[in-house]
């Protein structure tokens, strides 16, 4: 089992308007006790226009939540009508952000040096970004998972320093896993995630490679939480469909630490 504290992140994705995000984060804060809190991070990644209603709640009832965000843009303002600057994000309080989620690579074509910037953007505003990597089905059946993988860890953090790696959190999400039921095995998700933190001291050296939190996503549900969990370079779990159920989150998060 990893040796950092394990970071749970709910991507709500486009779930939830700022009512249901409200009434989500108010039970899991009712869910959650104090001890099992004390031992996991939990970020929540509403859609934005939900961020501040979750923001103020977190802030007035001292929830022991990490406020994220789903995605921003690269550049500070600009004409880029329907974006989200990352400035805007840091002004609301926001902690972390996910960049290159597989949707966002999928069907919004974003590639690897768009995520570095937006990698980058959030690193200047001194929020911590979650790069997602993952390969296809395709490319798993060809065998190309670690080439796919590695090289969107090289590309993705091209330009950043070792000690931002070293705070920073990789998630290895396969894209065929997204919202498919289908989950890579606890050995299989084993095996690439210490391919990816192999990569990561190649390039930037051991210190940035035992700090860096690698998770894992990809249909997590409280049924096999732990056991990835046990494994040894899995340092948490970005969960989607099974966040948005406050009872189901919550049982992810006390089984990550079980």
């Amino acid at each position: 089992m990893s040796e950092h504290t394990p970071l749970i992140s709910g991507n709500w994705k486009m779930h939830h308007d700022h009512f249901e995000s409200l009434r989500t984060i108010q039970k899991l804060n009712w869910l959650l006790p104090p001890d099992v809190m004390e031992q996991v991070d939990v970020s929540i990644h509403p859609p934005f226009t939900d961020i501040r209603t979750v923001q103020t709640s977190i802030e007035a009832d001292r929830m022991p939540f990490l406020l994220g965000a789903q995605h921003c843009h690269a550049e500070d303002t600009g004409a880029f009508t329907g974006e989200v600057s990352p400035v805007f994000l840091a002004k609301l309080d926001v902690k972390m952000v996910i960049c290159g989620h597989s949707e966002r690579r999928s069907i919004f074509g974003e590639t690897d040096e768009m995520v570095n910037a937006k990698v980058s953007a959030v690193l200047r505003h001194k929020m911590t970004p979650i790069l997602c990597v993952g390969e296809s089905l395709e490319q798993r059946e060809a065998g190309e998972t670690e080439d796919v993988v590695l090289a969107q860890v090289v590309n993705g953090l091209r330009g950043v320093s070792k000690a931002a790696v070293a705070e920073l959190v990789i998630a290895y999400e396969p894209v065929w896993a997204i919202g498919t039921g289908r989950t890579a095995t606890p050995d299989d998700a084993q095996v690439v995630c210490a391919s990816i933190r192999a990569a990561v001291a190649a390039s930037f050296g051991a210190d940035a490679a035992t700090g860096v939190r690698i998770q894992y996503g990809g249909s997590v549900k409280s049924g096999n939480i732990a056991e990835l969990m046990a494994q040894d370079d899995i340092d948490g779990a970005l969960v989607g469909g099974a966040s948005l159920d406050a009872d189901e989150f919550a049982r992810i998060v006390q089984h990550a630490v079980s």
